[in-house]
């Protein structure tokens, strides 16, 4: 191992733990974990970052999708979850790489993200065209929730030039009977948009695709199936614990596998941990937002219509509010900020003679 193996090993470490802080105390983001864990070989927040760094790199000018919106019953709002983090994830690849990313959503989500994009400091168009006219520049466009529809506009899409890759988060997850499900089996299928056939044909193409999901229903998370159906409440057939309550008694699951999964208590965490992570291997603290970038999007999303977990239109993301939020992004924006700063000091060179890692 090297000094600068060693240093981001541990960074990714850091950013892994604090993604996976348990308020709550159920337990559910260390079950889904270590099979995300095992399956990237390494701190999973670094193992992204890194392979975001190495696609984008001089790939300014580039496209990048990001899929994301849930829709909530009983209100038919998408939540704050999701929205909040790919909007700040846009101003990330703009800022670290110059490339332009297309947000994929629910027509809902729109108002929030066109709101939003000024307090980014970022430009949003309606077409991948405008948006790569100009820098500083993103798209966002809408997708149905009707299959055949979306099925047309994923045909386009696919036909065209391709993205650098694809990045969804928090985005519905069709199980393999076709069916979306909230996160106590409940079928969601006629309020969700159809975003899975976009991913997997994205993938079938060659274009890598990254995944942020903190329970088993998100795009992507088929990746780690048998361990959320081994261990994931909802995830498969069986009793109302152990399945959905729709007739197809599939479970939650989605079906989609990513290439690249991040698991967090809450996946504007995951997302937040990647972009740190891209910060430090960018040594660029900047590219990261803060505390008060945080609040102020989230508030944005809020007046949007955006609803937290609970239904609630105050600003809140998974029942975690403003306060905490804030104090998550600076201390991961600390974490990293330090550790840039530390890069060069004799104690890599100690620690790594006395072979602890590696080992």
């Amino acid at each position: 191992m090297t000094e600068k193996q060693l240093a981001e090993y541990n960074i990714g470490e850091n950013l892994d733990q604090l993604m996976n802080l348990d308020p709550r105390g159920y337990g559910v983001c260390r079950i889904l974990y270590p099979a995300a864990r095992k399956l990237a070989g390494e701190p999973v927040s670094m193992h992204a970052a890194k392979k975001l760094v190495e696609l984008l790199d001089n790939a300014s000018g580039s496209t990048v999708y990001v899929l994301t919106g849930f829709i909530l019953r009983p209100h038919l709002h998408p939540e704050t979850d999701g929205i909040t983090g790919a909007i700040l994830l846009v101003r990330a690849l703009i800022t670290a790489f110059g490339v332009t990313p297309v947000i994929f959503c629910p027509s809902e989500n729109i108002p929030a993200v066109r709101n939003s994009a000024p307090l980014i400091g970022m430009h949003v168009y309606d077409t991948i065209e405008e948006a790569q006219k100009v820098p500083l520049a993103f798209a966002v466009i809408p997708v149905s929730k009707n299959g055949a529809e979306a099925a047309a506009q994923t045909q386009k899409l696919l036909s065209g030039e391709l993205p650098k890759l694809v990045f969804a988060t928090e985005a519905p997850g069709a199980n393999t009977q076709g069916e979306y499900h909230n996160a106590v089996g409940v079928n969601m299928t006629g309020l969700e948009a159809k975003m899975d056939g976009l991913f997997s044909g994205l993938q079938n193409k060659g274009v890598p695709a990254f995944a942020v999901g903190d329970l088993g229903n998100e795009i992507g998370m088929g990746a780690v199936a048998s361990h959320i159906l081994r261990y994931i409440p909802y995830a498969g057939d069986g009793s109302r614990a152990s399945g959905c309550e729709c007739s197809c008694k599939t479970g939650i699951l989605a079906s989609t596998k990513a290439d690249y999964l991040v698991t967090a208590t809450v996946s504007d965490w995951g997302v937040y941990a990647v972009i740190a992570a891209v910060a430090f291997l960018k040594k660029d603290i900047s590219i990261m937002h803060d505390e008060v970038m945080e609040e102020t999007v989230l508030r944005e999303c809020s007046r949007s219509g955006m609803v937290d977990m609970t239904g609630s239109l105050l600003p809140a993301i998974d029942g975690f509010g403003v306060d905490m939020l804030k104090k998550l992004v600076a201390l991961m924006r600390s974490t990293v900020e330090y550790a840039i700063g530390y890069a060069g000091s004799t104690w890599f060179k100690v620690t790594l003679e006395k072979q602890f890692y590696g080992q």
